[in-house]
């Protein structure tokens, strides 16, 4: 098996090196991802500058550039193959609910799947680095699954791992995102020429945490899987929106 292997939490990252350490059970394993954090980067595509490659001494590549980029020019041009499956992870922290929207790990998979690959993303659902090492043997142990039963192609799977010894995360539940309140206010600061400067608030607390969510399934020590889709389309409003353009009263 040929792996493609980001992050968004930069080359370094301790869970990209575990990852990497046991993806390599199960084939070959090629590294590119960002050069920084780029934590809530999402899809962005990096267009107003070109993008360099580096080779770090581990053997990982990296780029001066977003998630997405990492995925778009490996698959693009970087490799000279086309992978079995992208991978992006191991997370530090949660990417649960609405956060999927923001995460650099999620887009870093979604560009796999938009290429046509079947694509994981995996997070640990704490920001301490604990059990990371059992998050990754997880994260393997669902690959390993995928494997002796496929799916249907492409597909993306968010994966949220709890903070747990790995005799502990046995239990995989099958997931829909939950719901999130809005975040936290934004913290306003003066920079030294007293100058105001704003820094992003904390998410909010799981406005739905309910049974069958990625909130209440990590909530009781399991392990999340979510299938995510790219298809925005807001059905519940498409019927009312063909009776809306309709309406000739106020059309010019």
């Amino acid at each position: 098996m040929r792996i493609l292997l980001s992050n968004d939490d930069g080359y370094l990252a301790p869970g990209l090196a575990a990852l990497h350490r046991e993806l390599t059970r199960l084939g070959d394993v090629a590294v590119v991802a960002p050069e920084q954090n780029c934590s809530g980067a999402s899809n962005s595509l990096t267009l107003n500058r070109p993008l360099s490659l580096f080779n770090a001494p581990s053997g990982f590549r990296y780029v001066n550039g977003t998630p997405t980029d990492c995925v778009h020019i490996a698959l693009t041009g970087v490799l000279d193959y086309r992978p079995d499956i992208v991978v992006s992870g191991v997370n530090n922290g949660q990417n649960m609910g609405e956060d999927t929207l923001y995460s650099g790990t999620v887009a870093a998979a979604t560009e796999g799947y938009l290429f046509g690959l079947p694509s994981f993303a995996f997070s640990l659902s704490d920001k301490d680095w604990q059990h990371v090492d059992d998050a990754a043997r997880v994260a393997v142990d669902i690959i390993e699954h995928y494997v002796t039963h496929p799916l249907p192609a492409p597909f993306l799977l968010n994966v949220n791992i709890p903070n747990r010894p790995y005799d502990e995360l046995d239990t995989w539940r099958v997931t829909r995102l939950g719901k999130r309140h809005p975040s936290q206010p934004v913290i306003c600061q003066e920079n030294p020429r007293g100058e105001p400067i704003y820094w992003i608030g904390g998410t909010g607390e799981a406005r739905d945490a309910s049974a069958g969510t990625d909130f209440h399934a990590v909530a009781h020590g399991e392990v999340s899987i979510t299938p995510l889709q790219l298809d925005l389309t807001d059905l519940t409003t498409l019927d009312a929106l063909h009776h809306w353009t309709t309406l000739t009263e106020h059309r010019p």
